[in-house]
């Protein structure tokens, strides 16, 4: 039986954290997650404690919408602000705590927060519906990038379009954690909230279960080091124009640049640690230079974290249903549409062209796979990499189209010291 609260007890907490103990995942997340918070002095109690609408001074129904957090000064904050608050007590999750309180990004904090506990009865399995379970799942991937979709006006086109890319990552690495989680491959705490905040693959069964094979070589940290410090020079070359004047050029190395230090060096370098603790990480660009073939190198070499995505959860149920041929220009369409949202919205033009480019992808997949690809010779050797290159650098000004590098990228540089 739930006893009163009493002072005394709570004495020398740094905070008291109030939750619904009759929700299974409320109680599963602080059975599995509480500790790191109460051993930085925060005590953790059901919401449904005798005399706790009347210590925080509010109704029923009030005290029953959102978790609540008494600061040891006697202050009550909920919801998504108790969580920021929370985390900018542990030391590995500051960052999040801090980026919770950000215009924009704490909006979308307080819109995911609030649908997470509409829905929180079903995560646990006890809304009686398994079916609305699973399709819950799927919420975020739709409710995140709409909240963002509110900042529009109020931010600077760049950090509008990161805003967008990081609620679409992290609604689909939501969505691979719960489908994990249902698979029963229960991780700790930490490993489960490094794989949502610390992370950027999508294999969750391999970074949750499974150990690493081998630790890291130096030969990877200094290839991961190398890309890192490569791509920190073109940016700078591009923002100080030094190595041309023309606008459009040094966006485009700062694109590459870009590339240089997210996918080829710190998702690299991150790779590398994860591994080393080991954890199975596997980096998510995979020698792509070297694919013989469209499918090889949009499906296992470039961004694996997006392939493995598409394939787990959309291409292989849509094969079943309406054939390879529709379901790989499905996949493929989705990824035009999804490109556009990330490229063409925040650049305010050029909509429809990476859409396109991404048909052309799928298109250039299946073709290589036809009899009139095989006999060209197409998907192996010199011909499938001549052809791989043709088709998915030739048309790259579709996906980073002018819009794009004019109104995202170039303002970008200009806090990095661009003329």
């Amino acid at each position: 039986m739930t006893t009163e609260i009493t002072d005394k007890e709570t004495e020398k907490a740094c905070g008291r954290v109030f939750y619904d103990a009759a929700c299974p995942f409320c109680a599963t997340g602080v059975a599995r997650c509480g500790g790191a918070f109460a051993r930085r002095g925060f005590v953790w109690l059901p919401l449904q404690t005798p005399g706790t609408a009347a210590r925080l001074d509010m109704s029923e129904s009030e005290l029953f919408g959102e978790m609540k957090l008494e600061l040891a000064d006697g202050r009550v904050i909920g919801g998504a602000d108790a969580w920021a608050a929370l985390f900018r007590s542990v030391w590995w999750l500051w960052l999040p705590g801090v980026l919770m309180t950000v215009p924009g990004l704490h909006a979308m904090a307080r819109a995911s927060y609030r649908w997470l506990v509409r829905n929180r009865y079903c995560f646990g399995g006890a809304c009686g519906n398994p079916r609305r379970s699973a399709s819950a799942d799927w919420l975020p991937l739709v409710v995140l990038p709409a909240a963002a979709l509110t900042t529009r006006e109020h931010l600077p086109a760049w950090a509008f379009m990161w805003l967008v890319v990081y609620s679409l990552l992290l609604g689909c690495k939501w969505l691979t954690w719960r489908r994990a989680e249902n698979e029963r491959l229960h991780a700790s705490a930490a490993r489960s909230l490094g794989y949502l905040l610390a992370w950027p693959g999508m294999d969750a069964a391999a970074f949750l279960s499974q150990p690493v094979s081998r630790p890291p070589t130096a030969r990877e940290w200094f290839w991961g080091a190398l890309n890192l410090a490569t791509g920190f020079a073109l940016l700078t070359l591009a923002a100080a124009c030094v190595l041309t004047t023309r606008p459009m050029l040094n966006g485009w190395l700062a694109m590459i640049g870009l590339t240089l230090i997210l996918h080829f060096g710190w998702f690299e370098l991150l790779a590398r640690v994860w591994q080393r603790a080991g954890v199975n990480a596997t980096p998510l660009m995979r020698s792509p230079l070297r694919a013989r073939s469209v499918a090889d190198f949009w499906g296992a070499r470039w961004n694996t974290a997006f392939s493995d995505f598409v394939y787990d959860l959309i291409l292989r149920p849509l094969t079943r249903q309406v054939g390879v041929v529709a379901a790989t220009l499905a996949v493929f369409l989705a990824s035009g549409l999804l490109h556009d949202l990330a490229i063409s919205v925040p650049a305010g033009g050029g909509y429809g062209l990476p859409t396109a480019y991404f048909i052309l992808q799928g298109v250039a997949v299946l073709f290589e796979r036809s009899k009139a690809g095989r006999r060209l010779g197409l998907g192996r050797g010199l011909p499938g990499w001549a052809f791989t290159v043709l088709v998915t650098a030739g048309p790259a000004y579709w996906l980073f189209h002018p819009a794009f590098v004019r109104n995202v990228i170039l303002p970008m540089l200009h806090p990095l010291g661009a003329k």
